[in-house]
């Protein structure tokens, strides 16, 4: 039994660690004054608020630091099968020595982490999925002429009939948001009428809007018609203030910085920079599957969200661990700083340090 100050995707506590039948638990109960305290903190697996696991070998994800992932665009019931399949203990993988022995993209791998590549878990574990369903597109609208989206991943939207038949599809397979593509530079994007629509009739299920916004002018459309996220931090163009304020107000922004080089990485990280420090909230989000995207935690994503502004503990809430009292979570440990509880201390724990917490850390 240790002490042990864990992250719960908001602040800091304190808590005990200890083995109990195989298994290591976590409890905020107040630790007594004379146990072993660990050296590092508790979090559980990480967030990656954008992914598509049709398009990478989603089984490396069971030997990552990732415990829960957003599909935002996929074949609703393949996706559906998917997230029903990883959420459970165990998948039809054996137990590996390292990322390499399960069949994976090679670039994916060596992109990973150094703690996945030398298998620091040698027990695959479960992810949770949740999902958007298929892309909502206008009639020829992006997606629906790219050769990498699988079948049945989009629904081409003609009016508000077609907007509805298609969300309580998505709701009936177990949707947690839906996803809208509002792209103007591959092809024709919603009305504001029908984009207002859709978000309506989202609402009706509860389910959040996720919008693809590209295009001069598009976040600020998304966020006016009732988007609750952006699938990506505007990088078409520089917001000016008044729009980075009305969205920080508004709308989450997932990240997907990395998959940008040049003129348009340098203006996401602008806008990223400013968003945060107006109080908008950012989601870690890779786009996993668009290039060779590590199956993985995105050590490319972390720096660049890290040059926007977002340390310590501000960029593990864009993470947004699981909650490590929870039973179904992933327990890993960074070790090194350990802030204080309740002090309003920061903290230097650094992601991509991030392993399982094993057996071994409560025997020092």
């Amino acid at each position: 039994m240790h002490a042990a100050t864990f992250f719960d995707g908001d602040g800091w506590h304190d808590g005990v660690v200890e083995l109990i039948e195989g298994r290591i638990t976590l409890r905020d109960d107040v630790p007594s004054p004379d146990l072993p305290r660990l050296d590092g903190v508790v979090v559980g697996g990480f967030t990656d608020h954008h992914v598509h696991l049709q398009l990478v070998d989603h089984a490396l994800l069971h030997t990552s630091t990732i415990g829960r992932v957003v599909d935002l665009g996929a074949s609703p019931t393949v996706i559906a099968d998917l997230a029903a399949t990883m959420s459970t203990v165990r998948m039809s993988v054996a137990a590996p020595s390292g990322v390499e022995d399960v069949p994976a993209d090679r670039g994916a791998v060596e992109n990973a982490p150094e703690s996945a590549q030398s298998g620091a878990f040698s027990t695959p574990h479960a992810v949770a999925v949740d999902f958007a369903g298929a892309f909502l597109t206008p009639v020829g609208g992006y997606p629906s002429d790219r050769d990498w989206a699988p079948a049945g991943s989009f629904r081409e939207i003609a009016d508000v009939a077609a907007a509805e038949r298609a969300i309580a599809e998505m709701a009936d397979a177990g949707a947690s948001c839906i996803k809208v593509a509002n792209n103007s530079t591959a092809g024709p994007v919603f009305d504001d009428d029908l984009l207002r629509a859709i978000t309506e009739a989202a609402g009706a299920y509860r389910l959040p809007v996720v919008a693809h916004a590209e295009g001069p002018g598009q976040a600020q459309r998304a966020a006016r018609l009732g988007a609750a996220l952006l699938a990506h931090t505007p990088f078409t163009e520089r917001l000016d203030d008044a729009s980075i304020a009305t969205q920080a107000a508004s709308v989450s922004w997932i990240s997907t910085l990395a998959i940008h080089d040049g003129g348009a990485l340098s203006t996401a990280i602008d806008n990223v920079r400013r968003f945060h420090a107006a109080g908008g909230t950012v989601l870690y989000g890779t786009d996993m599957g668009n290039g060779p995207t590590p199956v993985d935690l995105n050590t490319a994503e972390l720096d660049a969200l890290r040059a926007a502004g977002l340390t310590g503990t501000d960029l593990l809430r864009a993470l947004a661990p699981q909650d490590p009292r929870d039973p179904a979570s992933l327990l890993l440990f960074i070790p090194g700083h350990d802030p204080v509880p309740g002090a309003g201390t920061d903290t230097d724990a650094d992601p991509t340090l991030a392993r399982p917490l094993t057996s071994a850390d409560l025997k020092a």
